[in-house]
This record gives structure tokens, sequence and C-alpha cells, in this order.
């Protein structure tokens, strides 16, 4: 176990159950495919409610919502400049959580896919053997 790694365990080991409430909130505000398109969309630089409806299909208000619960949850910040509201990442270490998260599941499906060829590859050649 890597040294950050221990001391981000030690971390959380340490929190009072509302603390833990809070992370948890906070992951789940990760769970929903829109609000992580929204951060993709996002680390391209910062967009306004109806370029960010436009390029996720939804509507405004769907996308005010998304936005709300990030804005909440520190992930997202606005600027309101005139009448226009634009939104930008607030916390870049959004992406390093995400990427993490990607890479690990990246590795289970070619971990998965190496399996699964194995598994092609060793009953072909019983059936061959027959």
């Amino acid at each position: 176990m890597s040294a950050s790694h221990q001391h981000a365990c030690s971390i959380m080991k340490g929190l009072p159950p509302e603390a833990l409430q809070e992370v948890a909130a906070y992951f789940q505000t990760l769970s929903e495919p829109t609000r992580l398109q929204i951060l993709n969309y996002l680390r391209e630089g910062e967009r306004n409610v109806g370029e960010l409806a436009q390029l996720c299909g939804c509507t405004a208000a769907n996308v005010s919502r998304h936005l709300t619960m990030l804005t909440a949850h520190g992930m997202v910040a606005r600027d309101t400049r005139g009448t226009s509201v634009y939104y930008r990442i607030a916390d870049e270490q959004i992406y390093a959580l995400c990427d993490l998260v990607c890479g690990s599941i990246a590795r289970r499906f070619e971990q998965s896919a190496r399996d699964r060829k194995a598994f092609v590859k060793s009953t072909s050649r019983a059936v061959t053997q027959k």
C-alpha cells in the first residue's frame, strides 16, 4: 500500500459519522451519468446552462438541477456576468478522482477480457481434443 493511500485511509478512518455522511453525499453526487458528462464538458472550459443543455441533450431545467447539486458539493462554481451565469470547475482534484476510478474500471475490464479470452482458448482446445 502506498504512503499516500495509507494517509487517505487514515483520514477516512478517523472521521465521525457526520463527516462520513458528507463523504457519501459527495460520491452520490458523482453517481449520476449526466453530472459526470457535465464535468467532462467543463473540463474544456467554462460554459453556461444553455451550452451544457445542448451538449448533454437535456433541458436547461434538468442541467440547472444537476449544476445546483454539483455547486452545493463544491465541485462546480458559478460566475454571473450581466444576465448570464457561467459554470466552471471549482476543484480540479475532481478530475484526479474521476481518472482514478476510470483507471480502476478500465483495468477490471481488461482483466475480464483477458480471462474470457483464456477461457475461450482453453474450451476450444478441449473441444478439438475430443
